[in-house]
């Protein structure tokens, strides 16, 4: 595979296979590498301890040199032989501690009492140079006691599709796992057809789910969700400790970082597409990006997923979903907040009741940002409201139309708007929101230009449109060529400068082009 170009700060980059080359001062990297693993410490009914499945010629797709650094990881050491060794999990040091997790979850709202990692494996918990706990876990790593029958394998497609994804909601400022490395692993896997083989390196500020909590309520093993709430409030929400009743103060935090994570989502049009309580993380991180997209035109019913027969992860529904699964979180944590749980369910229940008010207060900010509005007002609400439907009415792009308005005027019209006005079928709706924006902005005490940079800092011009998304997945799967990957990445790594030499890839598909549906890729 020839190495990519046009390479990003989140950099694609071939090397060659795993033990082409050995030195000393490499491994030597490999055993200094912090690993602490708080989680692998838990009672065996938590996880089962599994080496990574022997790949035959792991070999680096795409590295992300920044997030090595953050984590206290050489770049150089990782796109070594020895780096891609340990990064396939092939050669591990001693303070790695290998295991799948343990959870069950309602998915599509039908219970399931054991799924677990069923082709992922967590290598241990690295503390960066920031001081921060991460997870490292290969995704694609092979069988596991959890597998359910599956090959517990990856193909490459699915897992650009997440190092794309992932990272454009890291620099669009949206809480989420990470990727640290793609990898190629010289094999294929059976799907519809043969693909290539590939694993992801996802890094993440803890794997437990909601999922996790319902695994150990579901068993009534008390014991086991009393250890695992300690553990994630540690880790994830330490202020949760100081409280008179930890569990009722974790579930808060969960609910609070829930809805303001599901708000900046809206605000983006992203469209998670499987919210399943086990793709639900406590540490208020987007997780599992399986047959997910982001919106083009715009409308609230918009579900990509092929497995989402019934809209139930549809774009509008996410937040109503978000607090369904909240739901049952706090039915898990019952008896650690009370002995006597119907004590304990009036708070419980008014925690999971504040994630409508939370939400809406977070969604309104996202989009008074987004509209240049620097103070609240009353009439904000309704004003988003109209050019929603104004939107949807005209089947205008999402994306676009936000960052098209960062480009008007205080005062104008539709000579002013024209380039706005472009992206709606029928304008006339949106002529009318135009004026009443106009009005709000006079009340406004910045003067136009700051607004509009305002505006720029929170409208993108660049998402991962699903037909280049496609595109990328096709010429590296096909032939190996990892150039238009590359350049994606560094437009969506980018999302809210000018790239003039990208503006391609800010384009909705033509209809020829679009891809109107998503898969998971398992």
């Amino acid at each position: 595979m020839a190495p990519a170009s046009d390479l990003a700060p989140t950099e694609a980059r071939a090397v060659a296979p795993a033990g082409d080359a050995e030195t000393a001062p490499l491994a030597a990297q490999a055993a200094d590498i912090r690993f602490d693993n708080v989680y692998a410490r838990l009672p065996e009914a938590f996880h089962a301890r599994v080496a990574p499945a022997r790949f035959p010629a792991p070999a680096i797709a795409a590295l992300n040199p920044a997030l090595a650094e953050t984590l206290g990881i050489s770049p150089d050491f990782l796109a070594s032989p020895e780096g891609v060794a340990f990064l396939a999990g092939q050669d591990l040091p001693d303070a790695a501690d290998p295991l799948a997790m343990a959870y069950a979850g309602h998915q599509f709202g039908g219970w399931v009492p054991q799924l677990g990692d069923g082709r992922a494996v967590l290598l241990g918990e690295v503390v960066g140079r920031d001081g921060i706990r991460r997870d490292l876990q290969i995704k694609g790593a092979g069988r596991t006691p959890f597998s359910r029958g599956g090959d517990g394998r990856a193909a490459l497609g699915p897992v650009l599709r997440e190092y794309l994804v992932s990272e454009a909601m890291h620099a669009l400022g949206v809480p989420t796992t990470r990727a640290l490395a793609a990898l190629v692993t010289g094999e294929t896997v059976a799907r519809e057809t043969e693909l290539p083989g590939a694993a992801l390196l996802r890094v993440a500020r803890g794997h437990v789910r909601v999922g996790t909590f319902q695994f150990f309520y579901a068993r009534e093993n008390l014991d086991a969700l009393r250890r695992l709430t300690d553990l994630v409030i540690a880790r994830n929400h330490p202020e949760a400790a100081e409280a008179e009743r930890p569990a009722l103060a974790l579930l808060q935090a969960v609910v609070a970082g829930q809805a303001a994570l599901i708000a900046r989502w809206t605000s983006l049009g992203f469209i998670h597409g499987v919210m399943n309580t086990d793709n639900m993380s406590a540490a208020c991180e987007t997780i599992d990006y399986g047959p997910c997209a982001f919106m083009e035109a715009y409308h609230p019913n918009t579900v990509y997923s092929s497995i989402d027969q019934f809209g139930r992860y549809a774009y509008a529904n996410q937040p109503r979903i978000a607090q369904w699964n909240l739901a049952q979180l706090a039915q898990c944590l019952l008896p650690l907040i009370d002995a006597d749980q119907e004590a304990a369910l009036p708070d419980a229940q008014a925690a999971v009741d504040a994630f409508a008010e939370t939400y809406e207060a977070e969604r309104l900010a996202r989009f008074r940002d987004k509209l240049g509005l620097e103070e609240a007002r009353p009439e904000d609400a309704a004003l988003v409201e109209d050019l929603l439907e104004a939107m949807a009415e005209g089947e205008a792009d999402f994306t676009l139309t936000f960052r098209g308005l960062c480009a008007l005027p205080d005062a104008g019209g539709p000579e002013t708007d024209a380039a706005v006005r472009a992206l709606f079928k029928r304008p006339e709706p949106f002529d009318a929101w135009a004026r009443a924006w106009r009005s709000r902005l006079a009340a406004e005490p910045r003067p136009e230009a700051e607004r509009q940079a305002a505006q720029r800092a929170a409208n993108p011009a660049f998402i991962p449109r699903n037909h280049r998304v496609e595109e990328a997945i096709a010429a590296a799967a096909t032939s190996g060529d990892l150039a238009p990957f590359a350049r994606l990445l560094t437009a969506i790594t980018r999302p809210f400068e000018d790239q003039p030499e990208r503006a391609d890839l800010m384009a909705p598909a033509r209809p020829e082009e679009a891809v109107t549906r998503t898969f998971c890729g398992t």
